[in-house]
Formats: C-alpha cells, sequence, structure tokens
C-alpha cells in the first residue's frame, strides 16, 4: 500500500498494516505559536530538550539512543538525487545499516507540499534513517523538522555542504563562518524536537578550530557528529583526515561518525581502527557499487594476481535490474534513475559506447527500456563482476567487530 499523508505532503510507503503518525501542523506561520503568539512553543515532551540537564545526563540519553538503534557501522552518506529510498534499499540489502536522505531545502520543504511529494518518501523498512535538512533561518529549519520527526531516528542538519549553491544560499559548510547562528539552528532543534538532532561537518584548515566547533555542537544539544575529513575547499580526490576526525572523537562525549576514502571494506576496518569512531559513512563509492558494505568490490580494488579475491557472481548489470525493480515499487523522478544507472553502468558503457549512445538519444524512456539495455550489455558476452574474500563466506557468519 502507498499513501501520502495529508498532513506531511510526502509519501509513505506500507506494505502492512503499519500506522503512521504525525504531528500536526498549525496554519500559522511559523507554526506553533504560543498562547501569547509569541513564536514556536518548546516541546514539553522531548527526551532530548537539553535545558536542566547535565552534560552527562545529555551525553547518556545520546548513547542510549544510538544503542537502542543497534550500533549502525555502515552508513549510506547523503547524497544530492542520489540517496533516494530505492537506492537507500538497495544498499541497505547489502550490508548497509543505516542511511541519510539526500539534502532537503528546509524552506522548499517546510512550505511547499509539491517539493515535500517530490523529493522525499521512506518505508517502513527504511530505518534507522537520518533525514538532512539544509537552512539558516532556525523557525523555519524547525517547522521543515517537525514534519518528518515521526518518520525518521535523526533529523540532521548540513553543515557540510561545499557547493557554490550553497555559497549562494548561505548554508552547508558556508555556515562555519558564522558559528553563533549554528549554534541557534541546533538548539532551536534541541529544544523542540522528538527525536534527536545530528550535524554533518567538514573540517577547519585548523586542528583546533575543528575541535571548538565540534564542541560547540555537543554543548548546543548535537547527539551525533558525522564528520567528513575534508575542509570546505577539499576535493574529493584528496585524502580525508582520519586524525582530524580521531581528534574530534576523542574530544566530545557523543557519538561520532567518519565520512571520507571509503571504497571498500578494508577502508571500513582501517578508518574504525585508525579514528575510534562510531561507524563510517560512504557516498560516491557506493554510486559505483552499492553493494560496497556486502564485502563486494570492483576489480580496481583489486591486485592484479592477486588470489585471495573471487568472483562475487555479482555483477553491476545485477545491480541495475535490483534498483529498477525497487524503482517500479517505491517511484523516483527519471533524472534520478538515469544518473544511477549510469553509474553503475559506466565501464560497460566505456566498452560499448554505441549502446550509451543509443541510451543518450532516447526521448521516451520507460523501465522495460532499461532492463533492455542490460539485456544487450550481458548479449555482448562481457563481464564486469564484482569481486569478494575468498574468506568471506565464513566470515559472513560472525559478528562484525570480529571481522575486524
Amino acid at each position: 500500500m502507498t499513501s501520502t499523508n495529508s498532513l506531511s505532503g510526502f509519501t509513505i510507503h506500507s506494505h502492512s498494516h503499519t500506522t503512521y503518525s504525525l504531528r500536526r501542523l498549525t496554519t500559522v506561520s511559523p507554526p506553533y505559536r504560543d498562547g501569547d503568539g509569541h513564536g514556536l512553543r518548546k516541546s514539553m515532551l522531548s527526551p532530548y530538550t537539553c535545558n536542566h540537564h547535565t552534560e552527562h545526563q545529555y551525553s547518556e540519553r545520546a548513547w542510549s539512543h544510538w544503542i537502542k538503534l543497534k550500533q549502525p557501522k555502515l552508513i549510506v552518506a547523503p547524497m544530492y538525487d542520489g540517496s533516494e529510498l530505492p537506492f537507500r534499499m538497495l544498499c541497505r540489502k547489502y550490508g548497509a545499516e543505516a542511511a541519510y536522505t539526500p539534502m532537503l531545502h528546509s524552506r522548499s520543504f517546510a512550505e511547499s507540499r509539491k517539493f515535500r511529494a517530490r523529493e522525499f518518501s521512506t518505508c517502513k523498512e527504511d530505518r534507522p534513517l537520518f533525514v538532512q535538512f539544509c537552512g539558516n533561518e532556525p523557525d523555519i529549519l524547525l517547522e521543515a523538522a517537525y514534519r518528518v520527526e515521526s518518520f525518521c531516528d535523526y533529523v540532521d542538519i548540513n553543515l557540510g555542504c561545499p557547493q557554490r549553491i550553497a555559497r549562494t544560499g548561505n548554508y552547508g559548510a558556508f555556515l562555519m563562518d558564522d558559528l553563533p547562528l549554528v549554534k541557534s539552528l541546533v538548539e532551536k532543534l534541541a529544544t523542540n524536537l522528538t527525536v534527536p538532532v545530528s550535524c554533518k561537518i567538514r573540517i577547519f584548515p585548523v586542528l583546533q578550530d575543528t575541535i571548538n566547533y565540534a564542541k560547540l555542537l555537543e554543548d548546543a544539544g548535537c547527539s551525533l557528529i558525522a564528520v567528513h575529513g575534508r575542509t570546505r575547499d577539499g576535493r574529493t580526490r584528496e585524502r580525508a583526515d582520519w586524525d582530524a576526525i580521531k581528534s574530534v572523537k576523542n574530544a566530545v562525549k557523543i557519538p561520532v561518525l567518519a565520512n571520507g576514502n571509503i571504497r571498500h571494506m578494508d577502508d571500513v576496518q582501517n578508518c574504525l581502527a585508525t579514528t575510534g569512531v562510531e561507524g563510517v559513512m560512504s557516498a560516491e563509492a557506493l554510486l559505483d557499487n552499492p553493494a560496497l558494505f556486502g564485502g563486494f568490490r570492483s576489480g580496481e580494488w583489486v591486485l592484479e594476481g592477486d588470489d585471495g579475491f573471487e568472483d562475487g557472481k555479482l555483477d553491476r548489470g545485477d545491480l541495475v535490474v535490483e534498483y529498477l525493480k525497487l524503482c517500479e515499487k517505491y517511484p523516483v523522478r527519471w533524472n534520478i534513475i538515469i544518473a544511477h544507472v549510469y553509474g553503475m553502468l559506466r565501464k560497460w558503457f566505456e566498452t560499448h559506447p554505441d549502446i550509451r549512445d543509443d541510451f543518450n538519444i532516447k526521448r521516451t524512456l520507460s523501465f522495460e527500456y532499461l532492463y533492455s539495455v542490460v539485456d544487450r550489455l550481458r548479449a555482448r558476452g562481457v563481464r564486469f563482476p564484482l569481486y569478494v574474500k575468498k574468506t568471506r563466506r565464513w566470515m559472513s557468519t560472525l559478528p562484525f567487530y570480529m571481522m575486524i
């Protein structure tokens, strides 16, 4: 069963009789004015309110929530037009233990039913889930967050986007220039929501500035910090600074996640060992290989002559077919589907440019056509298998911590 919540405007996919509740929003702007009409009221029910509690008690609540979620270690990072529901569900099938939504613009989400219906959907199995917003207005950010708090495990504030659009809109990593505003955003959510607040950040060029930043977020009520180990001006080709992430982990008393240079499971294990963080997230590597967290890796990460790996009996064509089936189940925009198909079939398209060119000029797309593209590529007899370690079969029965 698929339904559109009459209050939220976004889609909830349910294949059972599960009932989802949503806090009712008022029609005044901003919502939730108190009896005298003076601003947003503070929820009296929020277990995450940081006022009148010691730092120790607040840290305990942050950890209690993380433990309740079974402490996920393998996490799908937020990706613009990339970490939508079908892709999240594909990654979850292959080992991801939690996931972020794409970054959602808080004002558009709060004000536009059409935007909510187009940009956000979820289902019962899509948990644990971080819903990520960008923005620079505390009341608007809170209004957007109210609409999703019943459907997620964290409301996340994007403090790490380095793109030009973030500079123009004054959000993401460009809020690093206005720390009092950052503090007010976190405090507004932490003192009003019934779910905890998380923040995804980038590092400053000076380590102590990064540590101070993380402590500011913690003091403001943040319950989890995800650290991208690159500066605002850093690029993905640069190595992420795991030592800086380790310093943040050692400086705060709440869960910390690491982001950067997670290309296969050896990177996962090395990052966890180096930084001591609670979990790692991956973005671009998952776009190429959504089965990464299942122990599968592409040939570029297997050295020639290395007999420690074997064909995992899975290739990107298989993953594309699985992804398309999920898209039929959980509809999303065609431009998102096309981008994922390109990402997963990139090497095949490079080998068979005539099929790629036919794809490029196709005016009307359908699932039948996309399935036929995979069939045509397979008919050429070329495979780009994903590999697994030969020890994976028996190791897969062990708890994750024993594998590392």
